[in-house]
């Protein structure tokens, strides 16, 4: 066994207001039960001592390093609250990977900490397994995201949803940092002006080190954090995915994404499709995550405004001018996600043809209700006429914020149920498609078709964590076979390359029943 590479706790040092030295709750009986050895080469950390009593211990945040909590706010719900933090979580620490960059180890569900409010700092094993697939799904798929080292069992039960106990876990993330809107909303709301700019610093440092050569450096660093979480929300929309809680909080200065908790992937493609149980309203629906990014980004802009000019109006312009940006910012970088999910190489037409192509066939799978996933691979494919046989009664004009909308209620035209008037939508789309891509009219054996449909396949996944499948696994974890779950991983980790036994990830549920998650707190 080799020794750990060194830990530090490079934020605590440079802005101590911001977090509280503390330790974690001792845990009865704490198991490794799995661990990403992938991932623990690259943070430069060997396996085997992870599996030792000494790794436990360090894993589990009982070894003798230091451990802090950190403090930030935000607003949750659209509602400020300037406390909140680190309630069951802890930073081991950071260290410098092996590609020499700064990365975080922290753990959730590791007790009581200062800012635990009401809650007892524990977590269940099915939302720590949860966050490990989740995080493994959208990192095989290109979207920056925080990932999970470990997760390990406590030997306890709790209860949290569930009619009986559930097994406590903790869960070890890795993560570029643990800076977070809400962590400057925090610092501005409650600290001297000092500490705002100390953390300012450590964020540019650490994240958007071009930042600091702006003539206004709290500026670039909105810029920097605007395009970064621009491009993450245009990743997320690509690809179906449902955060379920933008909170300022959950918004990081890093532009990964972060905390999995109510989260999903459509199935069929609903624009205003929500999980989240406690998300009543819809605030939070896939159709509005790219205006709650900037509306988030916004809030982000007031806590710096100070920074920016000590003329508030000068510093309200500012700001404003660098936010009027993002849409600019989410367009071009969705047109090069379609781009891809559609076989057309880049430099092939413009951003704006682009945006109406991909728009109108959302458009489509909308009004037919078909698997968001499914369709696109099956566009690769050569079958996705097969697709359109599902009517529904649901437009998608506001789905992407990318054109206006129409009215989301209203019912669809009569006689607009599948048939020869779909195939011919899509037949027409689809020479739209083919046109732009520079792929003959006639499907063929051309190296453009090849080259058009190599992209799509190496772009759209065959498996994606299914919402029935990965709370099966959850459930069947929690019953002690972890078979399912690591199965998952195995078909989402390499999510483009289809694998025989693995043909029920493919498919969404057989019923259309509503899905809905839970935070797990």
């Amino acid at each position: 066994m080799t020794t750990m590479p060194p830990l530090h706790q490079s934020y605590a040092a440079a802005v101590p207001e911001l977090s509280a030295p503390w330790r974690a709750e001792a845990m009865p009986r704490p198991r490794l039960l799995l661990l990403h050895e992938e991932l623990a080469a690259e943070l430069g950390l060997d396996a085997a001592l992870l599996r030792s009593s000494e790794g436990i211990r360090l894993l589990t945040g009982a070894s003798d390093l230091p451990t802090t909590a950190q403090a930030y706010g935000g607003h949750q719900f659209g509602a400020p609250n300037p406390q909140l933090g680190d309630g069951r979580a802890l930073l081991l620490g950071d260290l410098v990977d092996v590609a020499g960059r700064r990365r975080d180890l922290h753990l959730k569900g590791s007790g009581r900490t200062p800012f635990s409010r009401a809650g007892d700092g524990r977590a269940p094993l099915g939302p720590m397994l949860r966050e490990l697939v989740i995080g493994e799904a959208l990192h095989a798929n290109g979207v920056p995201s925080t990932r999970a080292l470990a997760v390990l069992v406590t030997g306890e039960r709790i209860r949290r949803q569930a009619a009986e106990p559930e097994q406590g876990a903790i869960l070890v993330r890795v993560a570029a940092s643990h800076l977070r809107v809400g962590t400057v909303q925090h610092a501005a709301w409650t600290q001297e002006p000092e500490v705002l700019a100390a953390l300012v610093r450590y964020a540019i440092g650490r994240h958007h080190p071009s930042a600091a050569e702006a003539p206004v450096p709290a500026l670039g660093l909105l810029e920097a954090v605007m395009t970064a979480q621009a491009e993450l929300v245009a990743r997320w929309m690509l690809l179906g995915f449902v955060h379920g809680v933008m909170n300022t909080d959950n918004m990081t200065l890093s532009g990964e994404s972060i905390d999995f908790g109510p989260c999903a992937f459509l199935d069929a493609h609903d624009p205003g499709a929500v999980f989240s149980s406690i998300d009543r309203g819809g605030r939070y629906a896939y159709r509005n995550q790219p205006g709650i990014a900037l509306w988030n980004l916004g809030r982000f802009a007031e806590a710096l405004l100070p920074l920016i000019d000590e003329r508030p109006d000068a510093a309200v312009d500012a700001a404003t001018e660098v936010l009027e940006r993002f849409e600019g910012e989410y367009r071009r970088a969705w047109a090069s996600g379609m781009r891809a999910k559609l076989g057309i190489p880049e430099g092939a037409g413009a951003d704006a043809e682009v945006i109406d192509l991909g728009a109108d066939l959302l458009d489509l799978l909308a009004a037919e209700r078909v698997d968001h996933t499914g369709f696109f691979r099956a566009l690769a494919e050569g079958r996705a006429a097969a697709m359109l046989d599902r009517p529904a009664p649901v437009d998608v004009a506001a789905g992407l914020g990318l054109r206006a909308a129409e009215d989301p209620e209203a019912d669809p035209p009569a006689g607009s149920r599948p048939g020869a008037a779909c195939a011919g939508r899509l037949a027409s789309w689809e020479r739209r498609r083919r046109a732009l891509a520079g792929v003959p009219a006639t499907p063929g054996r051309s190296d453009a078709e090849r080259a058009s449909l190599a992209l799509m396949a190496r772009t759209n996944p065959v498996y994606i964590p299914r919402n029935h499948a990965l709370d099966a696994a959850l459930q069947a974890a929690e019953d002690g076979d972890l078979g399912p779950v690591r199965r998952l991983l195995d078909a989402v980790r390499s999510p483009a390359a289809r694998r025989p036994g693995l043909e029920d990830l493919e498919l969404p549920a057989p019923d259309a029943s509503p899905f809905i998650t839970f935070c797990g707190t």
